[in-house]
């Protein structure tokens, strides 16, 4: 058996990079003297900000002018270091009009509580949501940026292939994730994670192609002597070379709950479609664990074959772990009659 450890939108203080002018200098928190005399129509935050919700969630990312040219344009574009294309746009507007471009920009509007403000409106966060947005007022040879975070609050989790460990490539991984509610997770989730108590002995992929695994209690077959950390294998062959995979999920809309029985996994299918609902997925299980505090202290099937069970308050008689986590009794039989149920609806 296997254990990880491990309402709406707040607003954190962090370090905040800000970007300006056409040579795109770097403002860091040490020069704020310097950002201010080159901020001249974009107000810079009082306080240095992450914007963080859940998925579901409507958030607001802060961008007010303080001075108001006579032609200018607002345009709202999310950093990723895959793409630097125009799919990356999220919306350009100007007094008369606003364009909103990809599948972002059909869920975004500007906030314009007052002609100052050119706050980003993004309604229904999404797992992919996750990052860097810049804020840019084009004013010809005098455009001015700032740039914000936003930061989706949700879980991470390892995932293993049916078949054992080190079966995804790169593509087989990602599409996993998806089959169970989530995507691969960012370094910083992941980073974030280990320092919430995530401790995984096997590498996975993360969201950029690279390989890592969180280690909190060092042993020696976990890296050796190394210190805690985040254990990296650097970028491998996303088509050829094979590991598990670090999922992210965020909250769900709806709930989980488990039926009792010694259910085979046909047998849990219908109990759950009997009372108008399906096998949870991994993700959705980790999400009621984490946002519902769900504690359920009997293993259940889920819809991808596993059987697992989520626990809150550790107890000797519920795994003998005595962290809180989601314990897993792996890929059983299908038709091992030992089981309830998770369902989701």
């Amino acid at each position: 058996m296997t254990s990880f450890k491990g309402n709406f939108v707040r607003i954190t203080f962090i370090t905040l990079s800000y970007l300006t002018g056409t040579n795109a200098t770097l403002c860091h928190h040490n020069q704020n003297q310097l950002c201010n005399s080159l901020l001249i129509y974009l107000l810079e935050p009082p306080v240095q900000v992450e914007v963080t919700g859940r998925r579901g969630d409507n958030v607001t990312l802060p961008c007010i002018l303080r001075v108001q040219p006579n032609h200018y344009k607002i345009k709202w574009t999310k950093l990723e270091s895959e793409n630097n294309g125009r799919q990356n746009i999220i919306m350009i507007s100007n007094a008369n009009a606003f364009k909103p471009y990809g599948p972002v920009g059909q869920r975004a509007s500007l906030q314009r509580a007052h002609t100052m403000d050119a706050s980003l409106m993004l309604r229904h966060l999404e797992l992919g949501d996750d990052g860097r947005y810049r804020c840019e007022l084009i004013n010809g040879i005098e455009d001015e940026n700032i740039v914000i975070t936003l930061r989706i609050e949700g879980v991470v989790f390892p995932y293993q292939s049916k078949h054992g460990r080190y079966k995804f490539n790169f593509h087989e991984a990602m599409q996993a994730c998806a089959e169970q509610d989530g995507k691969l997770a960012t370094y910083n989730q992941l980073y974030k994670a280990w320092t919430e108590g995530l401790d995984w002995c096997n590498a996975g992929w993360i969201h950029d192609g690279t390989v890592h695994y969180p280690i909190v209690h060092p042993r020696p077959v976990c890296g050796g002597k190394l210190p805690a950390g985040i254990r990296s294998y650097g970028p491998k062959n996303k088509d050829n070379d094979r590991f598990d995979a670090f999922c992210f999920t965020s909250q769900i809309s709806g709930s989980v709950y488990y039926i009792s029985g010694s259910f085979s996994y046909d047998q849990a299918v219908l109990a759950c479609k009997r009372q108008s609902s399906e096998l949870a997925l991994v993700g959705q299980l980790y999400a009621a664990w984490r946002f519902q505090k769900y504690d359920q202290c009997n293993g259940g099937w889920l819809r991808d074959g596993s059987v697992r069970f989520p626990i809150i308050n550790p107890r000797k008689h519920c795994g003998g772990i005595p962290e809180a986590g989601v314990r897993s009794f792996g890929f059983p039989s299908k038709t091992t009659h030992l089981y309830g149920a998770f369902c989701y609806r």
